[in-house]
C-alpha cells in the first residue's frame, strides 16, 4: 500500500499499539475469554501490518488461518472449558511464572542481537526464482510457492512460529 510518509507512520504507530496492548492483554488478562479476544487483536494487526507492506497474500492467508480458524477454535475451546476453576487459588506469581520469564527474555534478547547482527539490506535472492516468475509458463499455485519461498520467505516463517506456539498452548491447554 503506497501511502505518504506521516499517513503511513501514523498507522505504523497504531498498529503497533494495537499489536502490543493485545499482546499485553494475552499475558496479564485473568479471563482467558478476554486473552482469546486480545490474541484477535494481535493477529489482526499483523495482518495489517503485512497489508501495509505491500504483503496481499500473506494478510489475506492470516486473517483466513489465524484469525478466522485458529482464533475461534481458541475461544470455542475457552468457552467449553470450566471458567470456575481459573478464580480459585489464585496466586500472583508461582515457579512456573519465573521460567517462563527466564526463557522469553532469553529468547527476545536472541531475537534482538540476531535481528540486529544481520545485515537487511540488498539481500540477494536466488536469480533461477526470479527468472521463473517472470516467464507466464507456470501456474499461479507455482507462482505462489515460488513468491513464499523468495519474496516473503521471512513473513512466512513468522507465521509458522506463531501456528507453532498456538499449538504447544492448545497442547498445554488440553493436558490439564
Amino acid at each position: 500500500m503506497d501511502l505518504h510518509g506521516p499517513i503511513h507512520d501514523f498507522l505504523l504507530v497504531v498498529l503497533g499499539l494495537g499489536l502490543i496492548l493485545g499482546g499485553i492483554g494475552v499475558v496479564l488478562l485473568i479471563n482467558p475469554i478476554y486473552s482469546a479476544f486480545s490474541l484477535g487483536l494481535v493477529l489482526v494487526s499483523i495482518s495489517l501490518f503485512y497489508i501495509l507492506s505491500n504483503s496481499y497474500f500473506v494478510a489475506a492467508a492470516q486473517l483466513l488461518i489465524y484469525v478466522g480458524a485458529i482464533n475461534v477454535l481458541v475461544i470455542f475451546a475457552v468457552m467449553f472449558m470450566n471458567g470456575s476453576e481459573y478464580y480459585k487459588d489464585f496466586n500472583l506469581w508461582t515457579v512456573g511464572n519465573g521460567v517462563t520469564l527466564l526463557v522469553c527474555t532469553s529468547m527476545f534478547g536472541l531475537l534482538m542481537t540476531t535481528i540486529t547482527d544481520t545485515s537487511w539490506y540488498g539481500i540477494i535472492w536466488t536469480t533461477r526464482a526470479n527468472q521463473i516468475i517472470e516467464h507466464d509458463l507456470i501456474s499461479n499455485s507455482q507462482q505462489i510457492g515460488i513468491h513464499l519461498s523468495t519474496e516473503f520467505f521471512l513473513p512466512f516463517e513468522f507465521i509458522s512460529i506463531i501456528l507453532l506456539a498456538g499449538l504447544i498452548g492448545a497442547i498445554s491447554a488440553a493436558r490439564q
